[in-house]
């Protein structure tokens, strides 16, 4: 879009969004790019947090924390204008 349109304004911004099928690609990506957080994660936890009622809690912090930012892609890609 960049190239083709020599920039991106905020008009050229919201009319690339407010596409269905550039609104639900995005909300598919940030969904793999927050699983592949979620797993690299997991297993550093598991590999260097011995403990298990640290380890336990730091990934309930971790989903938490994953969760937001996927409600806030939400907010972001189908919330109010």
């Amino acid at each position: 879009m960049v190239v083709w349109n020599g920039g991106l304004d905020h008009a050229t911004w919201r009319a690339i969004f407010a596409h269905r099928g550039f609104q639900l690609a995005t909300f598919l990506f940030m969904l793999a790019l927050l699983w592949h957080a979620w797993v690299g994660v997991r297993n550093i936890l598991m590999d260097y947090v011995k403990p298990v009622a640290v380890r336990l809690t730091l990934q309930v912090v971790v989903i938490g924390a994953l969760a937001a930012y996927a409600g806030w892609t939400i907010q972001i890609l189908w919330g109010g204008r």
